[in-house]
């Protein structure tokens, strides 16, 4: 079949075929016919099966068709697209532009650790497609910068793994909010009921392609495992290395504290590795994708961060230093090698504490993972140890003497955050608290004929505070005891018995 088939505009066709692309893959196949025709969609298909183009493509399409009608396509009108990670907002944002460069499509590319304001000027800018993790895109929302009423479409790239990263809330939260005859879209490698059952919950009725039912893996990727101890895992790593001298590796690890130990362990026996993590800041780890996208460097380092949707061309070989506890993690990070057809390789190296995880993975794909072995003389048996805990902890910044602040700085944080002690009361209905003499010190000190008015006003309120609270706490002077001796008949009675004694002596007597 033949992207032509589908009867494209002019525009996206000529733009296929000048990346190179002229038959649609499985997926693409089975969904861009449905996705054209404003139906609702679930997409389950192997990693590196051209998800991302399967959706860009058809509503790439239905806009420059709704477009010409300012009914069906408003100004403000957008496609909205949410992604787990920033990574894959940015790149699923680089697929729409590439995808409509022959088109005057706009994108605006939403994610945390990025400033605010270009991302406010690029929805200011009406873009066609809004791609963007859900924790920034619900800040921009509360903030009136992104109007949820305008999208037109709105898609679940790895749904799942929203879910299982803690967006589960924030995407229900965003759906209560879309129109209710948007199209709704859900795509990823491993769909469990949860997200399906919050599609229906929210009046979506997807039709359901399920590419990969037979087979979890890509057909391209040969995957192994080795069994060997948790000591060993550095040798059989340089050692899987040197036999298959990848073009590009992605070894994975559990941790992102160990990510760090990995690629310094690499480097300093002579093998150029570099390390991706949550511990480093968005353009850091931007830098780090880019040095390895282009070849500078030939090993990447990562946790599950990059094992989700980034679509990384030339990596032959994939290592699993420590088997993911998600037996769908496992399919993923396996799934960045053998991808559009090429052929790949991963090795998994499993010690005494992957033996649980290698069951679950296991009874996942309904199959056993074949077992490989090394030759001892393929062993590399001679290199540095590797590194420390102690090696990477963080260096504490040198300590600062802190500034003197004036008397008026510490009234303005006084004022700010509450008096605080005898000063500082709660009001009853909103449970804030306030000062109850913030309204009787002038307004603008610093425009006071004297500052020291300012001063004394205050030292003048802290005396007559002090003052009423000894008079109100002031303890009333006890009454002298007397003995019984010396009271009187009516001071001794006591009570009910006591009146009527004292009434029947005063009548007898």
């Amino acid at each position: 079949m033949q992207f032509s088939e589908f009867e494209l505009r002019p525009e996206i066709l000529s733009q296929l075929e000048e990346m190179g692309f002229k038959e649609p893959t499985p997926i693409q196949t089975a969904v861009i016919p449905t996705i054209l025709k404003g139906k609702d969609v679930s997409g389950l298909a192997q990693t590196g099966t051209g998800k991302t183009g399967a959706f860009v493509i058809p509503l790439l399409d239905r806009w420059l068709k709704a477009k010409e009608d300012s009914q069906a396509w408003k100004k403000n009108s957008y496609y909205l697209i949410l992604v787990p990670t920033r990574e894959l907002a940015a790149q699923v944002d680089k697929a729409v532009k590439e995808l409509g460069a022959k088109t005057d499509v706009k994108t605006a590319c939403i994610y945390g650790g990025a400033g605010y304001d270009e991302q406010k000027k690029a929805l200011k800018d009406n873009p066609t497609f809004v791609v963007g993790t859900p924790g920034r895109l619900l800040d921009l929302y509360k903030t009136h910068d992104l109007d949820l009423n305008a999208v037109k479409a709105i898609v679940f790239d790895e749904a799942d793994r929203m879910f299982d990263m803690g967006f589960k809330d924030d995407m229900k939260y965003i759906l209560r909010r879309v129109p209710r005859e948007r199209q709704f879209l859900l795509f990823s490698a491993t769909l469990n009921f949860d997200v399906i059952n919050t599609a229906y919950q929210f009046g979506a009725e997807p039709v359901e392609y399920n590419i990969s039912r037979d087979q979890a893996t890509a057909e391209g990727v040969e995957h192994e495992i080795l069994h060997v101890g948790d000591n060993e895992k550095p040798m059989y790593l340089l050692s899987i290395l040197k036999k298959h001298a990848p073009l590009q590796c992605i070894v994975f690890s559990n941790f992102k504290n160990n990510v760090g130990r990995i690629a310094k362990f690499l480097k300093i026996n002579g093998v150029e590795a570099t390390a991706m993590s949550s511990l480093l800041s968005q353009m850091q780890r931007n830098k780090v994708l880019e040095a390895f996208k282009t070849g500078k460097k030939t090993i990447l380092v990562a946790t599950d961060v990059a094992a989700r949707g980034l679509d990384i061309k030339g990596v032959d070989l994939v290592i699993n230093f420590e088997l993911p506890d998600d037996s769908e993690g496992y399919v993923h990070r396996i799934g960045r090698t053998g991808r559009a057809g090429t052929k790949g390789k991963a090795v998994g190296l499993v010690s005494d504490k992957d033996v649980d995880a290698l069951q679950r993975i296991e009874i996942y794909l309904k199959e056993k993972i074949n077992t490989g072995w090394f030759e001892d003389a393929e062993l590399i048996k001679e290199f540095k140890p590797f590194p420390a805990y102690d090696d990477f902890r963080f260096e504490k910044p040198e300590h600062k003497p802190h500034r003197q602040k004036s008397e008026h700085h510490h009234h303005q944080k006084r004022d700010a955050h509450g008096g605080g002690g005898r000063h500082q009361h709660r009001d009853r209905h909103s449970g804030r608290h306030s000062n109850p003499y913030k309204d009787q010190r002038p307004k603008h000190p610093q425009n006071a004929q004297k500052q020291g008015h300012y001063k004394q006003s205050q030292s003048h309120q802290h005396k007559q505070l002090k003052q009423n609270n000894q008079q109100h706490f002031k303890r009333r002077p006890l009454k002298p005891v007397t003995s019984l001796a010396q009271q009187t008949p009516n001071t001794q009675a006591v009570g009910i018995a006591g009146k009527i004694k004292n009434f029947l002596t005063k009548l007898f007597s």
